[in-house]
């Protein structure tokens, strides 16, 4: 357990280092980028993108069932990594094909059709598209060498390309403001050289590291049926998914201007830096999760399971508690011109994120078992419904920040009731004991927005001295609240003691 714990820490580690460059460069790109783009060209660009998001669902969904294999196999006694990795390689090969060949056809019928994009823009958008649908071929078939360094738990190579990554986005910002041309083809041009760029480093080092991802193409059917088996019922997770978020943008763009898109696709950007967060530690637990479930040791994994759901939500609540707070200030430090509207959809995505902590832990247990069909059934329905449910309040004249709150209680619904009653279904956790982690979780949010709530309402945010109380007071509220209530005597314990080991 010691060794395994300093492995989940020092990759950790490495992912949050990976994040903190990753946030920083986004954040200062998104906006200089919105000023060079303007709104409706960010949010043709982030249509676009979104509508190749869209078809590349099937390859989330095999990417995730691709994970899983390679991780259980390392667990297993007798692993077969060579024929499994040749076999998905070549299955993610045809899956680009097609997906390309799909988007191509239907992609550009939508774009043609339904989109609103002002006519002399039209051009510009169909390029981006073109390129964004090359793009995702290299995504997709890098998935299973990204699944490979997960497995081997090798997160410091994430640390050391993420350098690369920021650079080379960086160096767009400059030729943005440097290249006489049609702004949104030249930014659609250099982010599909730096997608390309990324997912090429990544194979390199793969390629030199791991000796399964050098082995020649095969393809086992029986390897194939089992990862393709799970890999069904999770692309029908993930297609609900892809729905209710690119779905959305989409007929958002149906009922509004670009503008309103730009808007959404901000607070989703915020939404998805703060996934990263908490993303960083799963990534680094999740594979002992697997491992340990593999080798027979279900109680670990348990155990494991349940404590980094708690964890993961207090990351996440370390981090939204002095945002949804200070959120005003902290946009117009980020952005030049705030969008009108902005800061009610980044609130709600806070609130989204907390939810979405909880409900992407708890699938974990599931997707190590590897039954996810009562999830793949049941948990779509909450995303799927959002579609029609936004079309329909749209359609009588609902405001754009409506949608934001139905995907909020949907996932509040998700983590909160429907994840647990699946656990306890298809793992067999403890019901009781699924839901005082929940409830604990409830209650230190509850406790620790008090003092926070209480300074932000009395200061002026928009002050130095106000934005610093305000933040410090929800910092030392969260933490304080966490220490006390959300973790148990044992784990407080453990951590004076490795703290007084320090030097």
């Amino acid at each position: 357990m010691g060794d395994n714990n300093k492995r989940i820490a020092k990759n950790t580690l490495f992912l949050y280092f990976r994040m903190m460059l990753i946030m920083a460069v986004t954040l200062y790109t998104s906006r200089v980028t919105l000023q060079i783009l303007g709104v409706d060209d960010y949010g043709i660009y982030q249509t676009v993108g979104g509508a190749v998001t869209f078809l590349a669902f099937l390859s989330n969904a095999l990417g995730t069932g691709t994970s899983r294999f390679i991780t259980y196999e390392m667990g297993k006694d007798k692993p077969r990594m060579d024929t499994l990795f040749a076999t998905v390689r070549v299955a993610h090969i045809f899956l680009g094909l097609i997906i390309v060949i799909a988007g191509e056809a239907i992609g550009l019928w939508f774009l043609y059709n339904k989109l609103v994009i002002p006519p002399d823009r039209l051009s510009a958008a169909v390029f981006t598209f073109h390129l964004s649908m090359a793009a995702t071929f290299f995504q997709i078939t890098q998935v299973p060498y990204n699944a490979c360094i997960i497995a081997h738990e090798k997160m410091d190579i994430y640390a050391y390309i993420s350098i690369l990554e920021a650079v080379l986005k960086l160096a767009i910002v400059y030729a943005l403001l440097v290249i006489a041309h049609d702004k949104l083809e030249v930014y659609a041009v250099l982010m599909c050289i730096v997608t390309v760029a990324v997912t090429l480093a990544y194979r390199i080092y793969c390629r030199r590291t791991f000796a399964e991802t050098r082995s020649k193409l095969s393809f086992d059917k029986g390897i194939f049926k089992e990862v393709a088996v799970f890999s069904g019922w999770n692309l029908l997770s993930n297609s609900a998914a892809s729905l209710a978020d690119q779905g959305v943008t989409l007929v958002t763009n149906m009922f509004f201007a670009p503008a309103v898109v730009t808007v959404r696709s901000l607070a989703l950007k915020i939404n998805g830096i703060l996934g990263q967060f908490t993303g960083n530690f799963r990534t680094a637990v999740n594979p002992q999760i697997v491992k340990k479930y593999a080798s027979g040791d279900y109680d670990g994994s348990r155990r494991l399971a349940l404590a980094s759901t708690k964890y993961t939500y207090y990351l996440m609540l370390i981090i939204v508690v002095p945002l949804f707070l200070l959120v005003d200030p902290a946009l117009g430090l980020w952005l030049e011109e705030v969008p009108e509207g902005l800061n009610a959809f980044v609130r709600l995505a806070l609130v989204q994120g907390l939810f979405q902590a909880l409900d992407t832990s708890l699938y974990v247990p599931i997707y190590a078992k590897g039954q996810i069909k009562e999830n793949a059934i049941i948990s779509p329905l909450f995303d799927f419904i959002q579609l029609p449910v936004v079309f329909i309040l749209f359609m009588l004249g609902y405001p754009p920040i409506s949608l934001a709150y139905v995907s909020a209680i949907a996932y509040a619904i998700l983590g909160v009731f429907i994840k647990p009653l699946i656990v306890h279904k298809v793992v067999g956790y403890s019901l009781r004991e699924i839901m005082s982690i929940i409830l604990r979780c409830m209650i230190v949010t509850a406790l620790a927005v008090i003092l926070p709530g209480i300074s932000a309402y009395f200061l002026d945010v928009y002050t130095v001295i106000g934005f610093i109380i305000v933040l410090m007071a929800s910092l030392l509220s969260v933490g304080l609240t966490v220490w006390v209530i959300g973790i148990d005597k044992q784990m407080r314990g453990n951590l004076i003691r490795w703290v007084r080991r320090r030097p």
